[in-house]
């Protein structure tokens, strides 16, 4: 078998979660990996939908468009409470509703663009790269926008403020966490290696939980951000118990997520 093909995003949870995977700190007796890519989470998503990748990291809305080819492994992702995507705007525009106002997101097929919809349904959308987003609105090239990663750390620091926290409003509205984004594999390559890989992912993380001065450097590396404070926040927020196993009450919010957009006609169902 050829090295299994692996994509995730430079962001601090990411390198967090994949750094003992991929640079040999572990006894790794899983599949040959090929040296991972690190791309943007929607670029991420337009490969998966390419059908480029073995593993990647995609957002949970674009798993909606991936059921068929792809499996959901339990370790990884990105899930919980508080840590939901950033409608923000100007701080000097007035509250006056979302109507008629241009919205950036970063990205078709992210989470983010999907709560928007079922928060604002027909809103007017602008795609734009996640770390372009916060600048358009300060420039007035866009009326608001919603923030992912460490945007969420320094937006005030753009003279912006929150409209709505989209990750809030979803937990009030279901009732679950907020699933973001997770990892899958390809479901051609059968359930011995699903396990095995989610294994080597958990593995992974509690590598990096017991060696947290030793995974900086990696981190550092490739993270947006270079603040040391804003990527151990970054982390603290986006790697949780859900990263190691989503369990079921994170099985159901992503369950949850699904059905609701399917229910908006955003992506097909499972059915046929």
């Amino acid at each position: 078998m050829n090295p299994l093909t692996l994509g995730y995003s430079p962001c601090p949870n990411d390198t967090y979660i994949f750094n003992a995977l991929v640079n040999g700190h572990l006894d790794w007796h899983g599949p040959a990996l090929a040296p991972p890519l690190l791309e943007d989470v929607e670029t991420l998503n337009d490969w998966a939908l390419q059908g480029r990748l073995d593993i990647t990291k995609v957002s949970c809305h674009a798993l909606g468009h991936l059921r068929r080819e792809y499996t959901l492994l339990p370790a990884g992702a990105a899930l919980g409470r508080g840590c939901g995507p950033l409608l923000v705007t100007k701080e000097t525009r007035q509250a006056d509703g979302t109507s008629g106002w241009r919205i950036a997101i970063p990205g078709r097929f992210t989470t983010a663009a999907l709560l928007l919809q079922l928060y604002a349904p027909g809103v007017q959308t602008v795609i734009l790269r996640f770390d372009r987003i916060m600048e358009s609105i300060a420039q007035g090239q866009v009326d608001a926008g919603v923030i992912i990663h460490e945007s969420r750390f320094t937006y005030q620091q753009h003279g912006l403020r929150c409209v709505c926290d989209l990750g809030a409003w979803w937990e009030q509205e279901s009732g679950l966490p907020i699933p973001l984004g997770c990892i899958v594999m390809r479901k051609s390559l059968g359930p011995d290696l699903h396990a095995r890989v989610a294994a080597g992912i958990a593995a992974s993380i509690r590598w990096a939980d017991e060696h947290p001065l030793e995974v900086l450097p990696y981190i550092r590396a490739h993270a947006q951000e270079m603040d040391i404070e804003v990527m151990r926040n970054h982390i603290d927020l986006y790697v949780n118990s859900f990263s190691k196993d989503l369990g079921p009450e994170g099985q159901a919010a992503i369950e949850a997520l699904l059905q609701r957009g399917e229910a908006v006609g955003l992506f097909p169902g499972m059915e046929g």
